[in-house]
């Protein structure tokens, strides 16, 4: 595996800071649709030596307007949240296979919850896919000793099943159930010290026990409206041992759409949604996707979902269809937070059914780019950057990309892990020129 980041020479922010306000002071505010951008600045200039056919000139957050409220808002709450040490902002990141097997967008969070000091953040949301019997993210482990039954909302609809923000549920019928979570294979373990668990409407008839962590609940908050129950520790904990024994002896089958490990800390939370398989009319038919969101609004959301809305026949696809589900999605994060720092991606060159090249990327791009300067967001051109229409048989070649031409190998996906942080340091260089004229 590729060395993302040199993590001796990382540069701290302060240090970068200070290094651009001093280039800063001699330069004017620019539009930010008229940025030049550098080749690279935390990239290992390793990978560029060795993959040279990726378009580094267009890594960046490309701005298609001359000025972002929110993204404004974004990095001065960012910047004072790194000199000062206080305060949260909390990052969510969405798509499909690419996002539910959470390499690259692991790495980001490695990034950002290391790349700062005494900024750990918190974990975020999770689901326990190892335990629906479907892929499960390698930086994080669930076990439990009862049998469970595994939904996915890519399927079809389920009798008593409401999907949420994760797209995923799991149910038990058990009276006694142990659910036990630890981190794994991550060099960023973030503790919480809350816990929300999300579940069935109503009242759930199960009494909580935490194991050695018992002595240490403070509170537990039911909300029964929104469907989670909410436990508060007196101190930070690492892993979970939950066991819950049902008060009552008539059949209940209890229902599990994600768990949300929180704390008080200062930094990022990070929590990344997908589905195998999903495009935006999956999450768009979630019926709690909305309100779960706005239970812990999003500072920043990244769209990564298109691959699976592109994998049809070139006359089947709709850029319009696209497009207004794009902008419904869009427009239910400023619902949850008007202010929200909303990223656009394009998805990555692929293959239809491995034979066909997918034309429907850079259709799909070009209503991206429409909806990033209707609402002055950038995009993230990851098909510009592979080498658009075709790249992925180059990318495959070079062991970057799997069999199918649609996912990455793990080298792969590190790689664009490594390119997204580079192009998100690239946005801090941009905002700190335009902040310090």
């Amino acid at each position: 595996m590729i060395q993302m980041i040199h993590l001796k020479s990382r540069i701290r922010f302060t240090v970068f800071l200070i290094g651009l306000i001093s280039l800063a002071d001699n330069l004017k505010s620019q539009p930010l649709n008229n940025y030049c951008y550098p080749d690279f600045i935390q990239l290992d200039t390793n990978v560029y030596k060795k993959y040279p056919f990726i378009n580094l000139e267009k890594n960046n957050f490309q701005f298609f307007s001359t000025k972002s409220e929110n993204w404004e808002t974004f990095y001065k709450r960012l910047n004072e949240m790194i000199e000062l040490k206080r305060g949260k902002l909390r990052f969510y990141h969405i798509g499909g296979s690419h996002i539910q097997a959470d390499i690259y967008s692991h790495d980001f969070r490695t990034f950002l919850q290391s790349n700062w000091t005494n900024l750990p953040g918190e974990r975020g949301m999770v689901f326990p896919f190892d335990l629906s019997k479907t892929n499960n993210p390698s930086n994080y482990d669930f076990s439990s000793p009862n049998e469970w039954s595994g939904y996915r909302s890519v399927t079809s609809s389920v009798s008593g099943i409401a999907f949420g923000l994760t797209g995923a549920a799991m149910s038990c019928s058990d009276s006694l159930i142990g659910i036990s979570f630890r981190h794994n294979r991550t060099t960023v373990k973030p503790p919480y010290s809350k816990l929300r668990i999300y579940h069935n409407k109503g009242e759930i008839p199960f009494d909580l026990h935490f194991g050695d962590a018992e002595l240490l609940v403070e509170s537990i908050l039911y909300d029964t409206l929104l469907g989670y129950t909410e436990i508060h520790f007196t101190d930070l904990i690492e892993n979970l041992d939950l066991q819950l024994s049902r008060r009552q002896t008539n059949p209940y089958k209890l229902i599990i759409y994600g768990f949300q490990f929180m704390n008080n800390l200062p930094g990022i939370s990070y929590s990344s949604i997908g589905i195998n398989g999903a495009g935006l009319y999956t999450y768009l038919a979630n019926p709690h996707f909305e309100e779960q969101l706005k239970a812990y609004p999003p500072d920043f959301f990244a769209f990564s979902v298109g691959i699976n809305d592109g994998n049809v026949p070139y006359e089947s696809f709709d850029p319009n269809v696209y497009k207004s589900n794009l902008e419904k999605m869009m427009n239910i994060v400023l619902r949850c937070n008007p202010q929200c720092a909303i990223l656009l991606t394009v998805p990555n060159d692929a293959h239809y059914k491995k034979r066909h090249l997918n034309k429907n990327i850079a259709r799909e791009r070009e209503v991206i780019i429409a909806l990033a300067e209707k609402y002055r967001v950038p995009v993230w051109d990851f098909y510009g950057i592979m080498g658009e229409l075709g790249s992925s048989k180059t990318w495959l070649s070079n062991g970057l990309m799997q069999g199918d031409m649609v996912h990455f190998t793990s080298e792969g996906y590190h790689i664009k892990g490594a390119l997204l942080i580079d192009a998100f340091m690239k946005y801090l260089e941009q905002m700190t020129f335009n902040t310090h004229e």
